[in-house]
């Protein structure tokens, strides 16, 4: 995979990346796998803060999108990590691995307490580290790939914690691997660009109480940042109304 970058000096040494660690390992295979699969192309990369805890909500439309973003924040100096189900961590070389990297252990609903996804999130927030959430919980149901209704536990984490929130866009991994497909497209090299944003403005919920209509609008403006991203990207215009799968009959998971 080969990387271009916009909007940036260089790229940075942090602790993060500087510092040897189970990382190396993942990105020394990782890199390699992806050189034939894709051209990587991070836009407005200097609008990732290059230290402290950062929540970062991308769009999600193919099952390889997680791994796109975190090479693209590897490749700024941070080392991204995800939220993964705990059963996961319980398989032997997986299980070492995900521990490893730092990725965080979440519970199914209902679960014992405390291992629900924010209450596992704080430990990634207390440390200083980058947090990736998609906030539509799961591959987008819109036919044209646009973000549909977002879920509300990122903004939740950022308003309980004070942490701040940047919209990511990507486009181009469904050329490497199409909505819902086991199948991964290798050559000839695909471009995908990664759109990074400023920090998105919640200073309008900031002490209100964290109910249902305040977490909804608030995931409702930053869902809106992350479409305006993706706009750029795609050049062209979002649909003036968000795709929600309960107004269609639409199952939360699954295809469709």
């Amino acid at each position: 995979m080969s990387v271009s970058s916009s909007g940036r000096p260089g790229r940075r040494s942090t602790p993060e990346k500087s510092r040897p660690s189970f990382f190396w390992l993942l990105a020394g295979i990782a890199l390699p796998l992806t050189r034939s699969m894709m051209v990587l192309k991070i836009e407005n990369g200097d609008k990732l803060p290059g230290s402290g805890p950062v929540i970062i909500a991308p769009n999600h439309y193919s099952e390889i999108d997680p791994v796109v973003v975190g090479l693209a924040i590897w490749k700024l100096g941070r080392a991204p990590r995800f939220l993964a189900k705990a059963s996961l961590f319980r398989v032997k070389i997986l299980g070492w691995m995900l521990r490893s990297s730092g990725q965080v252990p979440v519970e199914r609903a209902g679960a014992t307490r405390g291992s629900d996804p924010m209450a596992a999130a704080v430990q990634v927030a207390d440390r200083e580290q980058v947090l990736v959430v998609c906030p539509e919980g799961t591959l987008t149901r819109d036919p044209a790939m646009w973000p549909m209704r977002g879920k509300t536990g990122a903004v939740r984490l950022a308003l309980q914690h004070g942490i701040p929130i940047h919209p990511v866009a990507h486009w181009g991994t469904q050329k490497v691997m199409a909505r819902y497909s086991k199948k991964i497209h290798f050559f000839p090299p695909k471009t995908v660009r990664v759109r990074f944003g400023d920090a998105v403005d919640l200073s309008a919920f900031a002490g209100r109480p964290l109910d249902g209509a305040t977490l909804s609008a608030a995931t409702d403006v930053v869902m809106q940042a992350i479409t305006r991203e993706l706009e750029e990207l795609r050049d062209e215009k979002a649909p003036a109304t968000r795709w929600d799968p309960t107004e269609r009959g639409q199952t939360e998971t699954g295809r469709f």
